[in-house]
Order: structure tokens, then sequence, then C-alpha cells
């Protein structure tokens, strides 16, 4: 166990995507606003080393963001992911 000690993971969470011509995308200036394709109350997706892991929610703790873990995604759902790469 002491190993696993040293490993190092890239966590990220996918907030939704949209899709957009890229001139409008570098027109954009700061304070620009880009509307995703997810409502408030939607999960969204926790991704490990690029891999989708789980499903979260974000939470309000006093005045940090954090995620809290709804579904964690099976070995099955992992290896799918892996071959549509």
């Amino acid at each position: 166990m002491a190993t696993l000690d040293v490993i190092d993971v890239d966590l990220a969470v996918g907030l939704g995507h949209t899709h957009m011509p890229v001139h409008q995308l570098l027109r954009m200036g700061r304070g620009a606003v880009i509307a995703l394709n997810t409502d408030a109350d939607d999960n969204l997706t926790l991704f490990a080393n690029g891999m989708p892991v789980a499903d979260v929610q974000v939470v309000l703790q006093g005045d940090m963001i954090a995620i809290e873990i709804q579904h964690v995604h099976g070995r099955a759902q992992k290896q799918a992911a892996l071959q549509n790469g």
C-alpha cells in the first residue's frame, strides 16, 4: 500500500458542452457567458486522468464549492469509454 501514496491523479469535472463556430468564440471578450447543455440540478461527470469515473453534483460548503459523488461508474462503463475513446 505504501506505493499508492505517490500516485498522482488528475481530477476534472465536466460541466457540460456546447457547439459554436470558432469565429464566435474568438469574438468573445472578458466576462462573456457561454450557455452549456446542462441544467443546474443535473449530475455532472467526474473524470480521473481523462476517464469518466463517477456522476457528481455540485454542492456549496460555506464559501467553498465542492462535489458530492452520486454514482461510481462500474468497470464495464470504464472499458466502454476506453474503446469508444
